[in-house]
C-alpha cells in the first residue's frame, strides 16, 4: 500500500514538473522578429530593433499578464533564409506574431507560411504594394512606394521638373515608384524620358548617373533601398550632376535620416517625399528621437525604425484587446482581428491600420535637406493627409 501510494505521489509530482514549463509557455508571448542584421540591409535590421527594444523599455514586458519574449533572427536579406527561419520560429518555438521583413521578398516568402499556421505577419519595412494581397494575416505598418510617390509628381510638374529620368533598383518596390511615379507625373503634364533600373545585388550607380548626365533632364527620380541613398548622392555629385542643372528629387529613402549627415552639404535642398522625418516637430516624436538616440549612442532613427516601433505598438494593443475563448493565448485570428482598424498618434502623425487592406494609411511629407544647428535634416513643407495606397484603388 504505501509503496503504491509512493508511486502514485511521484507520479502526480513527476506530471506537476511536467506541466510546469507547459504553463510557463502558455503564460509567453513571443515575437518572431526576422531581420537583415548583416549585409546590405543591415541598417534597416539595426533601426528596427533598436525601435522594438525601446518600446518594450518604455512599455514594460508584460501586456494583458502575458510574458513578451522578442526572438530575433537574422535572415541577410536572403528570402530562402527569411523563409526557414519562419519556419522553424512557427514550428519550434511556436512564435504568437512573424514581424520584421526588411525587404519585399522576404515578406512574400513568408506569406504562405503565415497563412498556414495563421500566425499574423507584421510587415515593419517591406513596401510593394501587393504585399498586403499575399496572405489575409499580413498587417503593414511601414508604408508603401506608391503611397509616397505619387505626391512628388504632384510637387513636381508644378515647381519647373517637366522632363525626368527614373532611376530604381529594380525589383518590387523600385517597379512600384517607377510606374505610379510616371503614371502621375504623365497625367500632370509632364515626361518620363527614360527609365533606368539598377540590379538589387551589387549595384554599380555610375553606368547609369552618366547615362542620365548625357540625356540632361530637369530631373532625376531616384528610388534606392535604405542603406544604398548615400552612394547615390556621392556618385550624383562627383558626376557635377548638380552643377548641370539636373535636379535630385526621389522617395525618402535617398536622403534616409540614418545616412544624411554622412553626405554633406551636396544633400542640401534635395527634395523628397516620405511617411516620416527625424524633423517631424510634433511632441511624440521629439520625445521618440531623443528616447531612441539616448539608448542607441546617439543613433538617429529613421523610417524603418518608426515602422518597427509603430509595429510593436499594433502588436501590444492587439494583445491587449483580442477576445479569449477559454484559452490561456488569443488565436492568430483573434490577435489579427484586433490588429484591423488601430487608429494611434506616431511619431509621424496619426495613423490607421485599414480594415479591409490591412495596410497602412498615413499623411505623406514633402521635405526639403536644410541646415539646423549643424546637422542635417529632411524638413517638412508640406503635407498630404491620410493616404491610402493609391495600389490598392487601381
Amino acid at each position: 500500500m504505501k509503496r503504491r501510494n509512493f508511486t502514485a505521489a511521484a507520479l502526480a509530482a513527476a506530471t506537476f514538473a511536467t506541466a510546469l514549463p507547459a504553463l510557463a509557455q502558455d503564460n509567453t508571448f513571443k515575437i518572431g522578429l526576422i531581420l537583415p542584421m548583416t549585409g546590405q540591409q543591415a541598417s534597416t535590421g539595426r533601426q528596427i530593433e533598436a525601435a522594438a527594444r525601446l518600446y518594450m523599455a518604455q512599455n514594460g514586458d508584460t501586456v494583458a499578464g502575458k510574458k513578451i519574449q522578442l526572438i530575433v533572427k537574422d535572415d541577410t536579406s536572403l528570402p530562402d533564409a527569411t523563409r526557414r527561419l519562419a519556419q522553424e520560429l512557427v514550428v519550434n518555438d511556436k512564435v504568437n506574431v512573424l514581424a520584421g521583413f526588411g525587404i519585399t521578398p522576404s515578406a512574400l516568402a513568408t506569406a504562405p507560411i503565415a497563412t498556414q499556421s495563421k500566425t499574423p505577419l507584421v510587415v515593419m519595412a517591406a513596401a510593394t504594394s501587393s504585399i498586403t494581397q499575399a496572405s489575409p494575416y499580413v498587417v503593414r505598418t511601414s508604408f508603401t512606394l506608391p503611397q509616397v510617390s505619387v505626391a512628388l509628381a504632384d510637387w513636381a510638374p508644378k515647381n519647373g521638373i517637366k522632363k525626368v529620368v527614373t532611376l530604381v533598383s529594380d525589383y518590387g518596390p523600385g517597379l512600384d515608384a517607377e510606374k505610379f511615379f510616371k503614371e502621375r507625373l504623365t497625367f500632370n503634364g509632364g515626361l518620363v524620358t527614360e527609365s533606368l533600373r539598377v540590379p538589387m545585388r551589387n549595384p554599380d550607380f555610375a553606368p547609369f548617373l552618366q547615362k542620365v548626365r548625357d540625356l540632361k533632364p530637369d530631373a532625376l527620380f531616384v528610388f534606392v533601398p535604405s542603406g544604398a541613398g548615400a552612394a547615390v548622392m556621392k556618385q550624383f555629385l562627383e558626376r557635377g550632376m548638380d552643377k548641370a542643372g539636373i535636379k535630385l528629387i526621389g522617395t525618402g529613402d535617398v536622403t534616409d535620416d540614418d545616412q544624411l549627415n554622412d553626405m554633406g552639404d551636396g544633400a542640401l535642398g534635395v527634395v523628397t517625399s516620405h511617411h516620416y522625418s527625424a524633423a517631424h516637430p510634433s511632441a511624440l516624436n521629439k520625445k521618440f528621437v531623443a528616447a531612441f538616440e539616448k539608448a542607441n549612442k546617439g543613433l538617429r532613427p529613421n523610417f524603418m525604425a518608426v515602422g518597427g516601433y509603430d509595429g510593436m505598438r499594433v502588436i501590444y494593443e492587439a494583445l491587449r484587446t483580442a477576445k479569449v475563448t477559454g484559452k490561456a493565448m488569443p488565436s492568430g485570428d483573434a490577435l489579427l482581428d484586433a490588429m484591423k482598424g488601430q487608429i494611434f498618434e506616431s511619431p509621424r502623425g496619426k495613423i490607421f491600420i485599414d480594415a479591409q487592406t490591412r495596410d497602412v494609411v498615413q499623411d505623406v511629407y514633402l521635405r526639403k535637406v536644410e541646415k539646423k544647428d549643424g546637422q542635417l535634416f529632411n524638413v517638412e513643407f508640406d503635407v498630404i493627409k491620410d493616404v491610402k495606397d493609391p495600389g490598392k484603388t487601381k
